[in-house]
């Protein structure tokens, strides 16, 4: 009889054992499953926005719409397998809803597709990247290209004829806003000036210098009338080039905004940059991403649909670039807070400012 209760007892003991095991591994399910975990992949550290201004304010907004979400965030340094192997850590960690910014749009699309059939939403942020996306939110990039070119000439003034050859360099074709970017300008500068020189710099200062180089040696640095460049980053080595050979008072372009770039405005050595403003962007991502993360609806947002290189059709939403020259800084990154008159005004800057009445 003893042996009957005491194995009566070992079989209660293993029952309860088990049970508890199994309400273990319940939680745990229902612990991936309900994870507020939103992962932030950006292309690279060398373009100041990302990690000055995109990384905090939509770090700032995730929390502020959601407390208990997380922000898990890498950079791909300009690497695009890093890329791909974030993406992959990210999925593995539990993150739910994946905000990317792709290195490379094209290259990265096997890596959304392996995220998306393990369940996890993806938005393109800024560069609508291939593969099966849930949303898109950027800026009209072809917008960009034509506030570009336009100011281009608005700065030739009477000098922009079909006789003015302009340097182009534009971005890495790797990204597709590049492309756009480039056909906005086309539209706007095409049988008004002659493109006599046109390269990628491939979104770096150090290439875009080689190339203003070369088109120098191609052209004659007395035979170009303008430079436009893609962005600010580019802008700055395109400008070190110029004042090398003694090339000044001419238009060069550029876009994001950079406090470089808006100090080179200033001291006259670049005519115009786009801004885009950083806030609107990360915030309008961030509420994509917690509404996909929640289950909410995002029609209401991504009112737009465009189409990715990779033929998927993509709900969008679209911001408004400015194009900024000296004579609306104030209006524009200054109004909005995004530099101090101080922080463009420096000691080196002191005497432009005060020309271009900002002190």
């Amino acid at each position: 009889m003893r042996r009957v209760v005491i194995g009566a007892t070992a079989v209660s003991m293993a029952l309860s054992i088990a049970a508890c095991g199994k309400a273990g591994d319940d939680d745990s399910g229902s612990s991936s499953s309900d994870s507020k975990s939103i992962g932030l992949l950006l292309p690279d550290s060398v373009t100041a926005r990302y990690e000055k201004f995109d990384k905090p304010l939509f770090e700032a907004k995730v929390k502020e719409l959601c407390s208990d979400c997380d922000v898990q965030y890498a950079n791909a340094a300009a690497d695009p397998a890093k890329q791909a192997q974030q993406v992959s850590s990210m999925v593995t960690k539990g993150v739910k809803v994946i905000v990317i910014s792709a290195q490379d749009s094209a290259a990265i699309k096997s890596s959304i597709q392996s995220a998306v059939n393990k369940g996890v939403k993806v938005i393109a942020y800024d560069r609508l990247a291939q593969g099966p996306v849930s949303a898109y939110v950027s800026f009209d990039n072809v917008k960009v290209g034509e506030l570009q070119g336009q100011a281009l000439l608005d700065a030739l003034g009477a000098k922009a004829t079909t006789k003015s050859k302009i340097v182009m360099i534009n971005g890495d074709d790797a990204d597709p806003n590049a492309a756009q970017f480039k056909e906005g300008a086309h539209k706007v500068l095409d049988g008004k000036v002659t493109i006599a020189y046109e390269q990628s710099g491939l979104w770096k200062d150090t290439i875009a210098a080689e190339k203003m180089s070369a088109a120098i040696t191609q052209l004659g640095a007395k035979n170009i009338a303008g430079v436009y460049s893609a962005n600010d980053g580019m802008a700055g080595g395109i400008a070190n080039t110029l004042k090398g050979a003694g090339i000044s008072g001419i238009p060069l372009t550029g876009q994001d905004a950079e406090l470089a770039g808006i100090q080179r405005i200033v001291a006259g050595t670049q005519s115009s940059t786009v801004y885009k403003a950083f806030k609107p962007e990360a915030d309008a991502a961030a509420q994509l991403a917690v509404n996909l993360l929640e289950g909410k609806d995002i029609k209401s947002l991504a009112t737009q649909t465009l189409t990715s290189g990779s033929g998927d059709k993509v709900p969008s939403q679209l911001l408004t670039p400015v194009s900024v020259t000296k004579a609306n800084i104030k209006d524009t990154v200054i109004k909005d807070k995004l530099y101090t008159v101080q922080e463009i005004c420096t000691a080196a800057y002191a005497a432009a400012c005060k020309t271009a009445g900002l002190q």
